[in-house]
């Protein structure tokens, strides 16, 4: 389980990067996925990797592609990884497009990024051909990860394109080179609410995030891919990330075989968000009483904490059994997209795994602090990487307002979109939406985002997120969103609690519940009525509930 070796370097370019990987490591394992739906596993070297993405590279590059937009559809897969670096090498501009967007909005995608090759998984097959008219106005080379043989309507198969790039000369494509502050990956944020924007990063934006955001956060020699590719916090800082460290890195093709994959790879660190963690905890603890092993699990932990102020650290042979439902060696979860409640926290603490939180954002490659192992905490998202500076813009009595970024990590701006780059971007901070605080040891903590602020008729700014983190430590509740009730004369007067229960529970009773968790917040915080839903909300890709 290897850091020590590592030490960091601020490559020049992502080629650079992959090229140096090759010739420290060419034969350790770059990826690891599943065949099909066996337990067998495919190793693939740096070495192979590297020559899949030249011959890739070769073939697009002699089409005249070799510095074009390219788009990639599909679900996560070790093919989907070979499309993104070889993009990432070339002159070109890597568009990762959600493939759970509905179908007008990825037809806009696809034209407004102005890309003119679509690559895509046999999934969406035939989603391309019933598009087909549409899509080429705009797409000039259609490739299909999964198809054997090209298609008679002219859709590529990759397979075939990687053997054709292999009989090419790569001079071409090995020449090809961006400029470092060019558009190099072009991310459209699927956001909460409104329309999505084109996000554009450059090369030097994603080389300075990787050697910084490292600089900070460990990482180990082998992860478990698990998070949707199309987003940054996975394509840039996981698989990048793992990249620059010479990890192995293993591909979780679907949410699903999590548990299975965990005991497969038994990889020693992962990217997550919460709640996905607090799926993983609430299945746990489920387990524990199901078992009647609480009293024992309280007792363990007790023990351990008492041992620990000592300096002796027995966690890993005390928790073994839950400690390998992540397959024994993990030890490191990266937690980012969300709060994380300190219950989670505190929780994979006690059995000796460091869950550490951080806050990103899309336009900043996403990272802009994260916790460590030496200093963790649960109230904050940690220390900013060295390449950034902060501040809060115009801040109230307790010092919140809006987080505002600058440094090597911010993006150029939005695609196409003068207005809304010049509002996010002004006097060269980048106006991030989101509100917090920055503590006395240079550490940020986050209290809502701007837009969900509740003022109440009395002057009064609630952070719905700070009342929605107390509600979901209740075991009886699955999902919820706090907003204000508004009075005859439209005044957001108290606040409402809208949650969507795991067990059956009345009205009532479940108000009776949350009052008793929020008792000791000032009364101004007090949710004052229930509403139980019968589904789960509405959410977006990244798994964050729909407002």
């Amino acid at each position: 389980m290897s850091q020590t070796n590592y030490v960091g370097r601020l490559y020049d370019s992502i080629r650079s990067m992959l090229d140096d990987a090759v010739l420290q490591v060419p034969d350790r394992d770059a990826y690891q996925f599943r065949k099909g739906h066996s337990d067998e596993i495919i190793h693939v070297t740096f070495r192979e990797f590297n020559e899949i993405t030249e011959n890739l590279g070769a073939a697009l590059t002699r089409l005249g592609f070799g510095s074009s937009h390219i788009a990639c559809m599909g679900e996560n897969s070790f093919k989907w990884i070979c499309v993104y670096l070889t993009v990432l090498k070339s002159a070109g501009v890597f568009v990762p497009i959600d493939k759970e967007l509905p179908s007008q909005d990825k037809l806009h995608v696809l034209s407004d990024s102005e890309s003119e090759v679509l690559f895509f998984s046999g999934k969406y097959l035939d989603w391309v051909r019933e598009n087909f008219e549409v899509l080429q106005k705009t797409i000039k080379l259609f490739v299909c990860l999964d198809l054997e043989e090209d298609d008679p309507s002219g859709i590529r198969s990759f397979q075939k394109l990687v053997e054709e790039g292999s009989t090419l000369s790569r001079q071409d494509y090995d020449a090809l080179k961006s400029d470092d502050h060019a558009l190099k990956l072009l991310v459209y944020t699927s956001g909460t609410t409104g329309i999505a924007k084109g996000v554009m990063l450059t090369e030097h934006n994603i080389r300075y995030m990787l050697y910084y955001g490292l600089e900070i956060a460990k990482i180990y020699d082998k992860g478990l891919s698990v998070l949707p590719y199309h987003h940054t916090y996975e394509a840039v800082a996981d698989i990048l990330g793992s990249l620059q460290h010479h990890s192995t890195l293993c591909i979780n093709a679907s949410l699903k075989d999590i548990v299975k994959d965990l005991r497969l790879f038994q990889p020693s660190y992962i990217f997550i968000v919460p709640a996905l963690g607090e799926f993983m905890l609430s299945s746990i603890q489920k387990n524990i009483r199901q078992q009647g092993k609480e009293a024992y699990f309280n007792r363990a932990v007790s023990l351990s904490k008492n041992l620990r102020k000592a300096g002796i650290d027995i966690r890993s042979r005390l928790f073994k059994s839950l400690r390998d439902v992540f397959g024994g060696r993990m030890r490191i979860i990266i937690c980012g997209g969300a709060p994380i409640r300190e219950e989670l926290g505190q929780f994979f603490d006690a059995i000796g795994i460091y869950l550490i939180g951080g806050y990103g954002i899309t336009e900043c490659s996403p990272l802009v602090c994260v916790n460590t192992e030496e200093d963790l905490t649960y109230n904050t998202v940690g220390h900013r990487l060295g390449c950034v500076e902060w501040y809060i813009e115009n801040p109230n009595e307790e010092g919140i307002g809006e987080i505002c970024i600058k440094g090597d990590t911010v993006m150029k701006g939005y695609f196409g979109n003068v207005e809304a780059t010049e509002e996010a971007l002004r006097g060269g901070w980048f106006h991030t939406g989101d509100y917090g605080y920055i503590d006395s040891k240079d550490r940020l903590v986050i209290t809502g985002r701007k837009k969900n602020i509740i003022v109440l008729n009395n002057g009064k700014n609630i952070y719905p997120e700070e009342i929605e983190g107390y509600i979901q430590g209740l075991e009886c509740v699955s999902e919820v969103i706090v907003r204000g009730l508004k009075n005859e004369r439209n005044e957001e007067t108290s606040l409402l609690a809208e949650v969507y229960p795991a067990i059956e529970i009345g009205e009532e009773e479940l108000l009776a519940k949350i009052q008793n968790t929020l008792v000791d917040l000032p009364k101004y915080k007090m949710v004052t009525k229930v509403l139980v839903r019968s589904e789960p909300f509405p959410k977006t890709s990244s798994n964050k509930i729909k407002r």
